[in-house]
C-alpha cells in the first residue's frame, strides 16, 4: 500500500476497485488432511454469521457501502443506537478488521480517498482507537495476565457464591429488572456485535448498577463479540471501571441512553446515581515492543496464518515464498469458559476464506491443532528451516507463537510486525488523546503494501 499523501476524493471508485479485484482470482493449494476445518454452511448460518459474512469480499462490499458516511454523517449519528437492525451511523467493519481479513491501511487510504482528514477525523480517529488500544497492552503486556488470574477468582467466586451465580447468570440471560440491558444483553449473544456507546452503558450497567465483577462483564464480551480482541476489550472495561486512567469511570446515565436511542429507552431511577472507581494493580512501566523482522528468503520456508491477521500479502510480496503453510484458529482460548459458536465458526470460515484466496502461494495446506506441539511437529515434518507469520498482539495466538518460538526441535520463527503497527505502536504511551495528536503524522508516513 502507497504512503497516505493527499489522496483526491476522486481517487474513491479507483481505490476501492483495486482494493476489491484484490480479493478475487488465485487457484487452491493442496491441502493435507490434518484437521481440515469445516467452516459452517450457508444454509446453518447463525443470525451473527448472517450479519457478518466471513469473508474479505464481504468486508469489502461493507466498506464500499459506508464510505460516503465516513466523513460529517459519521461525526452526527456515530453516538446513536438504535438496535440490532440500525446501525447504518457506523461501519461495523470491525469483526473484519479484528480478524485483518482487511487492514487498518486499506481502511484509511480508501476513506482519505473519499474525504479530507479534516471531515473524516471522528471515524479516523476511531479506527486508531484499536491500534492504540494494542500499542498500549502489547507495552504491558502484564495487564493481560492480571486480568487472567483475576477472572479465575472471579469464576471460582462464580461457583462458591450462590447470590453472586444468580446475578451473573441473569445478567448474561439478559434476565434483569433493566429492558435496555437485557435487550443488549440479547443482541450481543445472538448476533456477535454490539454498537461502541452500547458497550459502554452495558459495561457500566454491569459493574456500577448490578455490582458484577468486571472480568465477568469482559470475559462476557470475549465469548460473544466477532470483534472481541484482548486489548481493545480489556482495557475498555478497565477504563469504564476507573482503572485504566485511575479514578476516572464511565456512569451510564438515564438521560444520555434515551437521547442516544432515541426515546427506545428510558431507565428512570433503574441505574446506579454514582460510579465509584475500582481499584486494581498498578499499571506496568511500558516495555520496549519486541523486535520483528523478515527471515531469509533463500531459506525453506513454513506459514503461519492465524486468526489475527488473515491478509498475508505483505509477507508474501517481501519476497517470501512458503513451501508449506499451516493454518490455525485460536478464538477458543480468549476465555476459560465455552466461546460461542460463531465467534469460533467466524475465524475458521474466515482462515478458510484467506486459504482459498491466497491458494497456490501458500505451498501444501495444512491445519494442524492451535499448539506449539503441533506446529513444530508440521514443521519438522514439512522439512522447513525457518517459519514466518504475521506478528501477534498480546492474546492466545501471541501465546501459541512465543511457546513455539521456545519448543526444542522447532525450526527458528519470524514474526513480521505490519508498518502501521511499528509506526503506531509506539506513541501509546500515556492516553489516548496524546496519542491522538500523532495521527497526522501517521497518515503522512511510509506505510508498506498492507
Amino acid at each position: 500500500m502507497s504512503c497516505l499523501v493527499k489522496p483526491r476524493r476522486d481517487h474513491t471508485r479507483q481505490v476501492v476497485t483495486r482494493v476489491l479485484v484484490s480479493a478475487f482470482g488465485g487457484c487452491k493449494g493442496t491441502r493435507t488432511l490434518e484437521e481440515i476445518p469445516q467452516p459452517p454452511s450457508w444454509a446453518s448460518m447463525t443470525d451473527a454469521l448472517t450479519r457478518f459474512h466471513p469473508t474479505r469480499t464481504a468486508a469489502l462490499e461493507r466498506l464500499h457501502r459506508f464510505l460516503p458516511q465516513a466523513g460529517r454523517n459519521y461525526a452526527a449519528r456515530r453516538n446513536y443506537d438504535m438496535g440490532r437492525d440500525g446501525h447504518e451511523g457506523v461501519s461495523t467493519l470491525s469483526p473484519y478488521i479484528r480478524a485483518r481479513l482487511i487492514t487498518e491501511a486499506e481502511v484509511l487510504q480508501a476513506t482519505l480517498a473519499r474525504h479530507n482528514a479534516k471531515s473524516a477525523e471522528k471515524f479516523i480517529q476511531e479506527v486508531y482507537w484499536r491500534t492504540y488500544w494494542k500499542g498500549w497492552l502489547e507495552m504491558r503486556p502484564a495487564v493481560w495476565g492480571q486480568y487472567k488470574s483475576a477472572l479465575k477468582g472471579a469464576l471460582d467466586n462464580v461457583q462458591t457464591q450462590s447470590g453472586l451465580r444468580d446475578r451473573w447468570e441473569a445478567a448474561c440471560k439478559g434476565e434483569t429488572d433493566i429492558d435496555c440491558f437485557n435487550t443488549w444483553a440479547q443482541e450481543l449473544v445472538e448476533t456477535g456485535y454490539l454498537h461502541n456507546h452500547a458497550r459502554m452503558w452495558f459495561a457500566s450497567i454491569w459493574i456500577f448498577t448490578l455490582r458484577l465483577p468486571w472480568e465477568l462483564g469482559a470475559d462476557f464480551f470475549l465469548r460473544h463479540l466477532l470483534d472481541g480482541d484482548p486489548a481493545s476489550n480489556t482495557l475498555s472495561w478497565r477504563w469504564v471501571a476507573g482503572i485504566q486512567t485511575p479514578g476516572k469511570t464511565y456512569l451510564a446515565r438515564t438521560s444520555n441512553i434515551s437521547k442516544y436511542t432515541e426515546g427506545r429507552f428510558a431507565p428512570k431511577w433503574q441505574l446506579a446515581a454514582e460510579a465509584p472507581a475500582l481499584s486494581g494493580p498498578p499499571k506496568p512501566d511500558a516495555m520496549l515492543l519486541p523486535e520483528a523482522g523478515l527471515p531469509r528468503p533463500t531459506q525453506r520456508t513454513g506459514l503461519i496464518l492465524h486468526d489475527d491477521d488473515l491478509s498475508p500479502g505483505f509477507i508474501l510480496d517481501a519476497g517470501i515464498a512458503p513451501v508449506a503453510t499451516a493454518v490455525i484458529t485460536t478464538r477458543s482460548g480468549l476465555s476459560p469458559l465455552t466461546v460461542a459458536g460463531h465467534v469460533t465458526d467466524f475465524a475458521s470460515a474466515a482462515a478458510q476464506d484467506t486459504a482459498d484466496r491466497f491458494g497456490a502461494r501458500l505451498g501444501t495446506i495444512s491445519y494442524p491443532a492451535p499448539t506449539a506441539e503441533a506446529l513444530a511437529h508440521w514443521a519438522n515434518a514439512k522439512e522447513l528451516d525457518q517459519i514466518v507469520t504475521a506478528y501477534a498482539a498480546v492474546g492466545p495466538a501471541a501465546d501459541v507463537l512465543a511457546h513455539l518460538a521456545t519448543t526444542d526441535g522447532a525450526p527458528p520463527l519470524y514474526r513480521v510486525r505490519r508498518s502501521h503497527d511499528s509506526a503506531a505502536w509506539p506513541h501509546a504511551t500515556h492516553g489516548f488523546f496524546r496519542f491522538k495528536d500523532k495521527i497526522p503524522q501517521l497518515l503522512e508516513g511510509p506505510w508498506a503494501a498492507e
